[in-house]
């Protein structure tokens, strides 16, 4: 199988750069091809702007998603962007690996998926009818291929608990995992969290990354997250809401989950 790890962190040396590389070796020692996007080792332009598109519609007001769609239905986006979305194409499966800083992504990964999540390749797909709101949560153009997060934080994994200071761990990283990864179409695996990444010796960088290789091993064999999908009928269109009859009096981000039995 095709895997594209999207690597973002500045120091090669780390425990995140370490287990990227421990994550290619495991991949390709199974018979995967892997390419890496390394963010920072690409120097990746974060910002989208007007010299993202060699040819602007209007020279007089930059519209991002006119002149995104523009440039992707014609050919004018630059190399970096259009070799990126290639990379998408060719992938069976993605890996977005991160430290976790300010409750997020770094700037410069979420700078990749704003240029390369291009309006018509990302967003903007599909009818949009009193029964089918665009092609998107669990449709569109990634749909059929897998994703996953691997991330390191700082933070103690209490921190990071149902009742921890942080918040559960799956409601932060659920605007990535619902919003940036579901949305386009992926199947999302659960992610896979290092906690005090600070705080890693070699016994407990071994048992990490045992950990890591059972998760890489069943990539394409165990089971998603069960977001529930737009278009289904889970959903009232055009409003979005989750149906009154499913999961009454239930609020929050669970509610998008169906939970398994």
């Amino acid at each position: 199988m095709n895997i594209l790890l999207v690597h973002a962190h500045p120091e090669s040396t780390s425990l995140s750069g370490t287990l990227k590389d421990f994550t290619v070796q495991r991949l390709q020692s199974a018979g995967h091809t892997v390419q890496v996007s390394d963010l920072y080792g690409m120097q990746w332009k974060s910002t989208v702007d007007a010299q993202d598109t060699t040819n602007r519609l209007s020279t007089i007001r930059f519209d991002v998603a006119v002149e995104s769609k523009h440039a992707f239905d014609n050919g004018y986006q630059t190399e970096d962007i259009s070799r990126e979305q290639e990379k998408l194409r060719w992938a069976d499966a993605v890996l977005l690996q991160f430290p976790l800083w300010w409750y997020s992504m770094p700037a410069i990964l979420k700078g990749w998926v704003e240029r390369v999540y291009a309006f018509g390749f990302a967003y903007g797909v599909g009818e949009h009818s009193d029964k089918h709101w665009g092609d998107r949560f669990g449709e569109g153009t990634l749909a059929g291929k897998r994703a996953m997060l691997m991330v390191t934080a700082g933070g103690w994994e209490s921190h990071y608990s149902s009742r921890g200071i942080n918040g559960p761990i799956d409601d932060i990283l659920y605007p990535i995992q619902h919003g940036i990864l579901y949305y386009p179409g992926f199947d999302v695996m659960p992610p896979f969290v290092v906690y005090r990444a600070g705080s890693t010796d070699e016994t407990r960088f071994a048992r990490i990354c045992e950990e890591l290789g059972q998760r890489i091993d069943t990539l394409f064999t165990a089971d998603p997250i069960a977001f529930r999908p737009q278009n289904k009928g889970d959903y009232d269109i055009p409003a979005l809401t989750l149906r009154a009859d499913i999961l009454p009096g239930e609020t929050g981000l669970s509610v998008h989950v169906v939970e398994r039995k």
